[in-house]
């Protein structure tokens, strides 16, 4: 078992993108710096692709150049696309996520394009970034399930981080897109990918729909995985995917890896009040299981 984690809320994009009330760019900046000042270091802000398709994405270039200057906090955003990619990169964006996909039916409804086509669209945006100095971190959605096409052949996962591990991506994410796994499936592939690669530049996307996601997290972690995923207060779901609720919730993770000595170097009590105002923004965070369980207690410690 590891020691310490390296940790990604994707809020403000990944949970943002799918809620029924669109937050303004002010509401947007000020739940991503509640986040950075809980002491998050990794932060995915946003997407650049059609507002018609996603319009809580809308305005994220004007979003990103609001952002603070802050050397210690890093900013990402999600691409589709190379016109996205350029979006980004005109925008100040120094890491890009993208999507390569395990099943045809989630690429073909997600993107409109083959899996060959999004992985040449990948291998394209890499060769741009580059010569543009920019990181590329690729997400292998329904990696464990797809909700068109059923269950996902490990085999294919593991044939897609053979073929780009060595392309210049910094980090290739498993992403259990509909929270379809397993705790015995993801250590599995998780052994056998870390065993084979390494855990440098794997990591892990969970959600919790069949409230397994922590379950999902000890999994990966017990194979060696370090880098994990998170949205806070449980938020997420993606617009493409039928049964992609909540992702797992960052303040859930968080509580659970520094119970078990697993440092994160994030202060639980701030992000508690993240989680607080993800609530009040959007009026449909769910909230993570951690805040019942310390709230109580925290204000204890306050009084």
């Amino acid at each position: 078992m590891i020691d310490r984690v390296v940790f990604t809320d994707v809020g403000p994009r990944d949970g943002l993108q799918n809620q029924p009330k669109i937050l303004t760019i002010d509401e947007r900046l000020a739940l991503i710096e509640s986040i950075a000042a809980a002491g998050v270091k990794n932060i995915e802000v946003g997407s650049f692709v059609s507002p018609k398709a996603v319009p809580a994405m809308a305005g994220t270039d004007q979003l990103v150049r609001r952002l603070p200057t802050d050397d210690s906090v890093h900013y990402s955003a999600l691409i589709p696309n190379r016109k996205g990619y350029e979006l980004a990169r005109d925008a100040g964006v120094r890491t890009v996520n993208m999507v390569l996909y395990a099943i045809e039916g989630m690429a073909q409804r997600n993107v409109k394009m083959s899996i060959v086509e999004a992985e040449e669209a990948t291998g394209q945006i890499l060769e741009m970034a580059k010569n543009d100095g920019v990181s590329v971190v690729a997400a292998i959605a329904t990696a464990f399930c797809c909700p068109f096409d059923g269950p996902t052949d490990p085999g294919v996962v593991k044939d897609i981080v053979r073929r780009f591990t060595d392309t210049g991506i910094e980090q290739l994410v498993l992403a259990d897109t509909i929270g379809a796994a397993n705790p015995m499936e993801v250590r599995s592939l998780t052994a056998d990918l870390v065993a084979e690669h390494g855990a440098d530049r794997l990591g892990c996307h969970f959600h919790d729909t069949r409230a397994m996601g922590l379950a999902l997290v000890f999994a990966a972690l017990e194979s060696g995985i370090y880098r994990f995923d998170a949205s806070i207060g449980g938020l997420g779901g993606c617009p493409f995917a039928p049964g992609a609720s909540g992702n797992v919730a960052s303040e859930d993770v968080v509580m659970m890896l520094e119970q078990m000595g697993v440092g994160t170097g994030i202060d639980l009590e701030a992000l508690l009040r993240a989680s607080d105002l993800s609530e009040q923004l959007t009026g449909t965070a769910p909230g993570g299981r951690a805040k019942p369980w310390l709230g109580p207690w925290l204000e204890k410690q306050r009084a």
